[in-house]
């Protein structure tokens, strides 16, 4: 049996949710039973999301529709589920039409777009629901405003059901913004829901040089049946909502009564007015155009106009609009919002002729009103035509450019949003759970004790504050992740490209983080801060963990990798523009930052990506990683392709994997174990470096004998998905040996490498987070000593192997406030220099607290 509770919020409109299971404990068709907190059966849909080698369950997914919520609810493999009832979702075809109900409401899925109709009941409330796009063929130049714009409806080019109920259906539309932008929709249907939810995502194709993007959004037309005094417009601002109807009764000359004003407000038939207000109330203007502009994350402008001709009214502005809204009347409506609205700057939400039998309101997932999207290369090459002049400017600023490799084209980004349908104006209370609602939607999770006795996802365990050693480890775990939270925030880590990802490194002299040098930007999950907040996240059970690691999910796997091209599958490294990096590697695209987020939501996107890597070996036919760099002569070529065995197999192991435990793929998992049967059976086995991988048979050359050291090697994945494999015990001869070789090795004294491999290892660096290494040889192998000496690694090393970290060398970790008129505005700074120092200490004291927690001792 497992009890689930709410991570951070009920919800009452569906919920989608996953568990993990220890091996054997659940065959694959055996059904599954959920009660509430009273024992009452709830209905619930079931499926499989990953199975062990033994065919078992390792995870599943689960569905509960619309209903009241309960404290939390108990999921258990029972012989027969409970009654579905009447509470079901159904999903038939008519006449060409993908026709979708909830019992509430009705949704006409055909003609192109995303939705023909939606019903409530036999009324009709809203309908041709549509994406819509804005271009330019260049930049709007600040002195001539607006380039000319070319408006695009989104065409639907296919509907596919992925889910038919009976509680849960999701409907896949694919299609195109007119000639660019492909896109992907997925509509979520709950039994008893009047929301449904839209995951909308959209892959960038055009031409940096001459395609602009200048509006991206999602319409819909309302049908206002109601008097213009009876018909209500509520946008979100920062705490409230704004609270107007389409012709206003209050403030006027004459007053309509006290009880018409207060219905008017509160969204209810205004009823009976005052004869001097009735007999004028055709001299009342009619406002039918709002607009709400968040234009950063600190402010928002709002407006409004009569109809268009005539000049727009300014509203009192705000800061962060929570992104949600309300168009209609007494007899029904619709409410529209759009997730993380201020973050993903700039938005906007419209709505327009109000005062006409339909209205129509748009979220602009990208404001018309702001410049158009220029995704242009940020600097013109300099003269670094050469790898030569490639490499001298990597010294300088960090950055590995190459000329036509900072091109956007194929990155993609995904957004939320969702359309409720109201039979009547809902009250202010009723307007804020919506909101809220959006922007954290409701899920169901396993307590962390829970999950870690299911055994998955490698090397972690709960906090551990039992000695002065471990408390201290806990408390800067817990400083690292509020500091991640609080440079997003006054360092505003916001917008719709970057929202999710982190800064590199630290500017001290400019009190700000290097966001305009070169490698030292954006981090596009280098050494792994993926890892680390989700395994925080699996420890701690930490609802405000969970959501900064799905941010980053959502952004890394979007806009850091490439969805089409000639890169497809791969990822861009670290850059002052996310796509800019001549480094286009798996270890980015890396399934292994995946599939946290997937399991534990079932999310049908984050499958999409682990899915673009179904054959992930074969983006090495794209391009050669180390080109820049190779000493030897290699031509990429299907009979030997040149693969990492650290950042680059880490990556392929996590893809194939994966892939197996989700489709059962015999090809992934033939890939899987023939490559790590062939590292076992190398002369010098991971130390070898690099092997040659034969495309056709998936297996690598095993006569290569050399040693090559990489500090990256371990950093992107590779003791996660080493711990896993050899956990998983697949019986692949010399593997494990293999890693505990490497594990010993990396930090061992230059005695003891010489007298193993017949030479001292270089290229050793990064020791603290190599200790955890260290750490996994001294628990597998139950070698104290080596235990003890994982431990002084993790602390400070010694000689050659100085640990530099700064983190660990920072003895008394605070921050420290900066203020004056070096700042634009005062900043707390940290003791550390690069969120990789962070992500390297956490994922060493995550690993080291489990491996070696007995060895640790207070200092």
């Amino acid at each position: 049996m497992t009890v689930l509770r709410w991570l951070d919020r009920p919800g009452d409109q569906g919920v989608t949710w996953g568990v993990p299971w220890p091996r054997g404990a659940v065959e694959r068709d055996t059904p599954f039973a959920l009660s509430d907190a009273e024992g009452r059966p709830v209905p619930v849909q079931s499926w499989v999301t990953a199975t062990w080698p033994d065919g078992s369950v390792k995870w599943s997914a689960h569905a509960a529709g619309a209903g009241p919520y309960s404290e939390h609810y108990r999921l258990e493999p029972a012989a027969q589920a409970a009654d579905l009832g009447e509470n079901a979702v159904t999903v038939t075809r008519r006449d060409g039409d993908l026709i979708v109900g909830t019992g509430v409401v009705t949704w006409t899925i055909g003609g192109g777009t995303v939705a023909r109709s939606i019903s409530r009941g036999s009324r009709e409330i809203a309908r041709n629901v549509r994406l819509v796009s804005l271009r330019q063929s260049e930049p709007t130049p600040e002195e001539d405003g607006h380039a000319a714009r070319e408006r695009s409806a989104g065409v639907v080019e296919s509907v596919t059901v992925e889910q038919d109920g009976p509680l849960r259906a999701v409907v896949r539309l694919e299609g195109r913004h007119g000639d660019w932008l492909p896109f992907t929709v997925r509509l979520y249907f709950y039994a008893g829901a009047e929301q449904v939810r839209i995951l909308h995502t959209f892959v960038w194709d055009g031409d940096p040089e001459r395609d602009f993007l200048a509006g991206l959004g999602l319409s819909a037309d309302v049908v206002m049946r109601d008097e213009p005094h009876d018909r209500h417009v509520r946008l979100a601002g920062s705490d409230g909502f704004l609270t107007e109807a389409v012709r206003g009764l209050t403030g006027l000359r004459r007053d309509p009564g006290e009880a018409a004003r207060r219905a008017q407000v509160e969204g209810r038939p205004a009823g009976e007015l005052d004869p001097e207000v009735a007999r004028r109330l055709h001299l009342i203007p009619t406002w039918g155009d709002y607009t709400l502009d968040q234009s950063s994350a600190d402010g928002y402008t709002l407006r409004k106009r009569t109809k268009e001709g005539h000049g727009w009214v300014t509203i009192p502005a705000g800061t962060r609009s929570a992104g949600y809204g309300y168009v209609g009347g007494v007899s029904g409506g619709l409410g529209f919002g759009l997730r993380d609205f201020w973050r993903l700057h700039p938005t906007r939400l419209d709505v327009r002729n109000a005062a006409t039998d339909v209205a129509t309101v748009t979220i602009w997932l990208w404001s018309p009103s702001a410049p158009a999207m220029d995704l242009r290369f940020y600097h013109d090459g300099m003269g670094q035509d050469t790898f030569e002049e490639q490499l001298e400017g990597l010294e300088i600023t960090y950055e590995d450019y190459e000329p036509g490799f900072g091109d956007p084209r194929g990155i993609a980004r995904t957004h939320e949003l969702s359309l409720r349908v109201h039979d009547a104006t809902p009250t202010a209370d009723e307007l804020a759970a919506h909101a809220a609602a959006v922007n954290a939607p409701a899920l169901l999770a396993a307590s962390p004790e829970r999950v870690r006795e299911a055994d998955v996802f490698g090397v972690w365990g709960l906090p551990d504050r039992s000695t002065p050693a471990h408390a201290e480890i806990e408390d800067r775990l817990d400083f690292l992740f509020d500091l991640y939270e609080r440079e997003r925030e006054q360092r505003r880590w916001y917008g719709f490209w970057d929202y999710g990802d982190v800064m590199h490194t630290y500017d001290s002299d400019r009190h700000t983080w290097r966001y305009d040098v070169g490698g030292y930007a954006w981090d596009n999950s280098e050494l792994s801060p993926d890892l680390w907040l989700w395994l925080q996240y699996l420890r701690t059970g930490r609802a405000d963990v969970f959501r900064f690691a799905e941010a980053m999910c959502r952004h890394t796997g979007e806009v850091d990798v490439y969805h089409l091209g000639r890169w497809k599958g791969l990822g861009s490294r670290h850059n002052v523009q996310h796509w800019g990096c001549s480094c286009k590697q798996l270890r980015i695209s890396n399934a292994a930052y995946r599939r946290f987020y997937y399991f534990l939501t079932a999310d049908e996107r984050t499958g999409d990506l682990m899915d673009e890597l179904s054959v992930p070996e074969e983006t090495f036919l794209a391009i050669d990683p180390l080109r820049k760099v190779r000493e030897d002569v290699y031509t990429p070529d299907r009979s030997a392709l040149s693969v990492g065995l650290g950042t680059d197999w880490g990556s392929l192991a996590a893809a194939w994997l994966t892939r197996w435990e989700r489709h059962g793929d015999e090809r992934a998992r033939d890939r899987l174990l023939g490559t790590m049967a062939g590292i076992g059976a190398m002369p010098r086995r991971f130390l070898t470096g690099e092997g040659r991988l034969d495309l056709d048979t998936g297996r690598f050359d095993t006569s290569r004998d050399q040693i090559s050291i990489s500090h990256l090697s371990s950093l992107f994945g590779l003791p996660e998905m080493c711990a896993e494999l050899i956990a998983l015990d697949l019986d692949v001869p010399g593997f494990e040996r293999a890693w505990l070789e490497y594990c010993r090795l990396y930090l061992a004294p230059p005695e003891q490498q010489e007298a193993e491999t017949g030479r001292r290892l270089s290229g050793i660096s990064l020791i603290q987070a190599h200790s955890r290494l260290t750490a996994y040889a001294a628990a597998r192998t139950d070698d104290a000593e080596l235990a003890a000496w994982a431990w002084r690694k993790f602390r400070l090393g010694e000689g050659d192997q100085l640990n530099r970290n700064p983190l660990q060398h920072q003895e008394n970790w605070e921050l420290t406030l900066v203020d004056g008129p070096r700042v634009p505005h005062p900043v707390h700074e940290a003791p550390f220099v690069s969120t990789n120092s962070a992500a390297q200490y956490g994922l060493a004291a995550i690993h080291n607290l489990v491996l070696i927690g007995k060895h640790l001792t207070a200092r």
